[in-house]
């Protein structure tokens, strides 16, 4: 933390609109998803439920979005608009239930959710298993091959109430912002 200072990471506060950007995102470049992002919010700003559902899968197509990803959104604002998804009770719910509620919608997984749970709720212990980075970040920090499950469970639980604040730092050392800290995992022949 003394070598790397303060992280900046952009908030988003609208938990739906997050969501969406996430879905965005998905297997895609960070480039690619800023300019599709840029694009929706030429057409919607904001970027609301009752917005996307009054947009066709084909429009949204228009603006970069993949089928997949287009029916994804469309699901997630018409379980808002129409329920059965009450976004606001989602605040006063433990990170586990967000997760399991959130990932029962098409287009969102555990680690979706979890990005939703730190960039929007911006809850303060989630620390994905899932994530590249923060298993990059591991190995780097700690000159590990490979991050087990077990492994994980056993930092998760030393960051642990500061799991998100831990995610952020790790991340910024796998994308290799401290010199001379390098990736111990073996290269792929």
């Amino acid at each position: 933390m003394e070598t790397l200072g303060h992280v900046y990471r952009k908030v988003e506060p609208d938990l739906f609109s997050c969501l969406v950007h996430q879905i965005i995102g998905q297997q895609i470049s960070m480039a690619a998803q800023k300019t599709i992002w840029q694009r929706l919010l030429h057409g919607i700003n904001p970027v609301t439920p009752k917005a996307i559902d009054a947009m066709s899968i084909p429009s949204l197509g228009n603006l970069g979005i993949s089928p997949r990803k287009a029916a994804a959104i469309k699901g997630l604002a018409a379980g808002i608009q129409s329920g059965p998804l009450d976004i606001s009770a989602l605040y006063a719910m433990d990170d586990q239930e967000v997760i399991r509620i959130l990932s029962s919608f098409q287009g969102i997984g555990v680690w979706t959710a979890q990005m939703a749970l730190i960039f929007s709720m911006q809850r303060p212990d989630v620390l994905s298993f899932g994530d590249m980075g923060i298993q990059k970040g591991l190995r780097m920090l700690y000159h590990h091959r490979k991050i087990t499950p077990a492994l994980f469970a056993k930092y998760k639980k030393r960051y642990s109430p500061h799991g998100s604040v831990a995610s952020l730092y790790l991340w910024e050392i796998a994308g290799g912002n401290i010199p001379g800290m390098r990736d111990y995992q073996p290269q792929k022949s």
